[in-house]
C-alpha cells in the first residue's frame, strides 16, 4: 500500500486498537464466531461485533463460512484473510533503486549468453571432421600428399565456418543490454515527466 492510500489510515487505526489486535491474535490460530471471541477473550460482544466490522472493512479478516443458530439466525465464522500488507512510499527514486531492480535481469542475461556460447561451442566442435570428410569426397585423397592436404583443407574450412558464423551469444548479450538501456532511459524520462 502506498502511504497516500486512503485505507492506510483505517488500517493503522485498527492495528492500534487493543481489542482488534487481540482478535487478530486469536484468529491467527483458528476461526471463531462473535460469541466465541467474546467468551474466550473476555470482551463484551458489542465491542467484538464493532471490531470485527472494522477488521472486515480493512480486509484483514473474512467470513466466508457460516452456520444457522437454533433460532435460525446466520452465524458467521471469522478467520484471518490470506493477505500481506506492505506499507511503502508511493515512489522510490534514484538510480540505485533502478539498478537494484535491473541487477537480477543482468545476471540472467549474462547466464543465458554464457549458456548460448557454451552450446554453440559444443555443437560446432565437429566442423573439422565434417570439413575433412568434404575434402576427401572432393577427390583430394587420390594424391600422394592427401593426409596433409586433408588436414590443411579441414583447418581452412573450420576457419571459414568460424568467421562466417556470427557469435550468437554476443548478439544476444548486445540485444539484451540494448533493451535494458532503452527501458532505463524510458523510465527516467517518465520520472522527469511526473
Amino acid at each position: 500500500m502506498s502511504m497516500e492510500d486512503s485505507k492506510i489510515k483505517k488500517i493503522s487505526n485498527v492495528i492500534s486498537n487493543e481489542s482488534c489486535r487481540r482478535i487478530l491474535d486469536y484468529l491467527a490460530n483458528k476461526e471463531a464466531t462473535e460469541s466465541e471471541l467474546a467468551l474466550n477473550l473476555n470482551i463484551p460482544i458489542s465491542t467484538v461485533h464493532y471490531n470485527l466490522q472494522q477488521l472486515m472493512e480493512t480486509s484483514l479478516i473474512d467470513a466466508n463460512e457460516y452456520h444457522y443458530s437454533e433460532k435460525g439466525k446466520e452465524v458467521s465464522h471469522y478467520r484471518l484473510a490470506n493477505k500481506y500488507i506492505i506499507i511503502a512510499p508511493k515512489k522510490t527514486s534514484g538510480i540505485k533503486e533502478k539498478l537494484k531492480g535491473i541487477f537480477p535481469v543482468v545476471l540472467i542475461v549474462g547466464g543465458a549468453a554464457l549458456a548460448i556460447q557454451l552450446s554453440n561451442n559444443y555443437f560446432s566442435g565437429g566442423n573439422a571432421i565434417s570439413s575433412a570428410r568434404i575434402a576427401s569426397d572432393a577427390g583430394i585423397a587420390k594424391t600422394a600428399a592427401a593426409p596433409m592436404m586433408i588436414q590443411e583443407t579441414a583447418v581452412q574450412a573450420t576457419q571459414q565456418v568460424q568467421t562466417s558464423v556470427p557469435n550468437i551469444a554476443l548478439w544476444f548479450l548486445a540485444g539484451a543490454i540494448f533493451a535494458l538501456l532503452v527501458y532505463f532511459i524510458i523510465s527516467l524520462l517518465r520520472k522527469d515527466m511526473d
